[in-house]
C-alpha cells in the first residue's frame, strides 16, 4: 500500500466520508506487490491474522530469498515452509536473524510483537511422525498460540496417552499426528471433548501405501468432532489449530 494511498483513506475518515469499517474494508482488499515471478500479499495478515507464508519447494533460492526480504521489509513475522538444509543456509546467509528449525523444515523469523495465547496440545503416536508434528508446532507457534507436545504415545502402549489424560483436557484443541494404522485420533476423540486436527504421515510398512492407509482410516474415524489434513500436513495442521485455538480468546 502506498503513503498517498493510507492518508486519503485517513482524511476520509477524519471528515466522516469514510467510516472506519469501510477504511478496513479497503484495507482488506489492497493490491499486492508485483516482482515478477511472485505477486507478494502483504495485505494477508489484515485479512488473516497473518502473513503470507513462503513455500520453498519448487521455488529457486534466489526467489525465496527476495519475497522473504520483502515480507520483512513491511515488518512481518516470517515463515517458509519445506525448506532443505541448503535451501534454509541460503535464507539465513541472506537474512542473519531466520532460524532454521531442521526437524520441521521451516526458517522463520518471530515478529516482535509475539505474544502466545491459548494452548495447543501435539500428540504423535510415534517418533518418526515428530518432523510432521515439529511443522505443526513451530508453525502454530509463530502463529501466536502456545504448544505443547506429547510425542511416542501410539496405540501400541495405550497405557502410555491414558497417564496423560490431563494435558489432553487443559488443551483448547489438539493435533494428532500419526502414520501407521492411523488410529490414533480416534481413540483420543473418545476421550475428550477437544477438537481434534488428525494428520496422517507416510511413515509406516509396505500396505501404508505413503500414508493412505493412516487418511483413510481418520477419514473413516467413529469418535467425532475430528477433522482430518492432508498426508503430511503439518502446517495446515499448524495453521488450522491456531485459529480454532484463538477463538477462545
Amino acid at each position: 500500500m502506498d503513503t498517498a494511498h493510507l492518508k486519503k483513506l485517513l482524511e476520509q475518515v477524519r471528515s466522516e466520508s469514510l467510516s472506519v469499517q469501510d477504511a478496513l474494508q479497503q484495507l482488506r482488499t489492497l493490491p499486492y506487490e508485483d516482482v515478477g515471478f511472485a505477486s507478494i500479499d502483504h495485505h494477508r495478515a489484515v485479512r488473516q491474522g497473518f502473513p503470507e507464508v513462503i513455500l520453498c519447494e519448487g521455488k529457486t533460492k534466489a526467489q525465496v530469498t527476495a519475497i522473504a526480504r520483502k515480507l520483512l521489509k513491511k515488518g512481518n513475522a516470517l515463515l517458509a515452509t519445506r525448506a532443505q538444509p541448503d535451501m534454509a543456509r541460503a535464507i539465513t546467509r541472506a537474512i542473519p536473524k531466520a532460524t532454521y528449525h531442521k526437524d520441521a523444515r521451516i526458517v522463520s523469523v518471530q515478529s516482535s510483537k509475539h505474544v502466545k495465547r491459548g494452548n495447543i496440545v501435539i500428540v504423535t503416536a510415534g517418533t518418526s511422525d515428530i518432523p510432521v508434528a515439529e511443522e505443526a508446532r513451530i508453525t502454530a507457534e509463530i502463529m501466536g498460540s502456545r504448544v505443547q507436545t506429547l510425542f511416542d504415545v501410539g496405540v501400541a502402549g495405550l497405557h502410555r496417552l491414558l497417564d496423560r489424560q490431563k494435558i489432553l483436557h487443559q488443551a483448547r484443541v489438539i493435533i494428532v499426528v500419526a502414520g501407521m494404522d492411523g488410529v490414533l485420533p480416534s481413540v483420543i476423540g473418545g476421550l475428550v471433548d477437544r477438537p481434534i486436527v488428525a494428520v496422517p504421515t507416510s511413515q509406516g510398512y509396505g500396505a501404508s501405501f505413503g500414508g493412505l492407509a493412516a487418511l483413510l482410516t481418520m477419514l473413516n474415524a467413529c469418535s467425532g468432532g475430528i477433522g482430518v489434513m492432508n498426508i503430511d500436513n503439518g502446517f495446515g495442521a499448524g495453521c488450522l489449530a491456531h485459529r480454532i485455538n484463538l477463538l477462545g480468546e
